[in-house]
């Protein structure tokens, strides 16, 4: 089995998603799939992409709940990729070493060339954040766009991973969260992140941001629903469009 370095900077390079204004769009999880398809992990291969059973190799997943009842009900779009834990249970399980961490950065990464694709991995992350590429017959998993965050060709506002690059809500962020003067450490203290089952003690670097409450006003400011058109009587005149509708149709 595969030890876990200790980390020598310091650094835990991460992500923090707020679900309070995650549209649940899935661009992270496009863009993703296709900046990784032709890069550090490539290929990601589509299985059956166009037929009744669509799957494929993706590293970015986003999932959609119905929380709550009554006025306090809401929407919550759930984003869901490898969280680089401390204490990855996949690096562990791992029987030839391929799965690891890195010590600099705290990122978790697979070497494919000495990946047996067993699925030890897979089955000992309860984030199910490991993908298994059929087709190479290895398993695969977000590298937080390790070949874009480095790259120094890029300009400096563009190394950042492609999920986060294309997020049209802003709803991902970027950064050391082993810095806690960094901006994303400020905030997961200012709007209280919390890790995803924290009681696995895996600690999972990325953190996520909860939705806030709904304001005291909340009902009072929602828009109004439109009254629906119901079809007249008999005894009632048509008027505005319908009027002009019965003027054309009987001349």
């Amino acid at each position: 089995m595969t030890d876990i370095p200790k980390n020598t900077s310091g650094k835990k390079l991460g992500l923090v998603i707020d679900l309070d204004i995650c549209v649940g769009c899935h661009a992270c999880a496009v863009n993703c799939k296709e900046w990784n398809t032709s890069g550090h992990s490539a290929p990601l291969p589509d299985n059956d992409p166009f037929g009744a059973n669509v799957d494929g190799v993706w590293f970015n997943r986003v999932h959609t709940f119905e929380c709550g009842e009554g006025t306090d009900s809401r929407t919550v779009h759930f984003p869901r990729s490898c969280l680089h834990c401390e204490q990855p249970a996949c690096v562990e399980v791992c029987p030839t070493g391929a799965s690891y961490k890195r010590a600099e950065d705290g990122i978790v990464l697979v070497n494919e060339d000495i990946c047996i694709g067993c699925k030890l991995c897979s089955w000992a992350c309860p984030y199910g954040a490991r993908e298994y590429d059929g087709d190479s017959g290895v398993m695969k998993k977000c590298t937080l766009c390790i070949d874009r965050i480095y790259n120094e060709n890029l300009e400096e506002t563009d190394r950042v991973p492609a999920c986060v690059s294309t997020c049209p809500a802003n709803a991902r962020h970027f950064g050391d969260l082993g810095d806690p003067n960094s901006e994303v450490s400020r905030m997961v203290e200012e709007r209280q992140g919390y890790d995803l089952m924290p009681e696995l003690h895996y600690q999972p670097v990325n953190k996520y941001l909860p939705p806030k409450p709904k304001s005291a006003d909340y009902e009072s400011k929602r828009p109004k629903r439109l009254t629906p058109v119901t079809a007249r009587t008999e005894n009632e005149e048509a008027g505005g469009l319908f009027r002009w509708i019965d003027q054309i149709l009987t001349r």
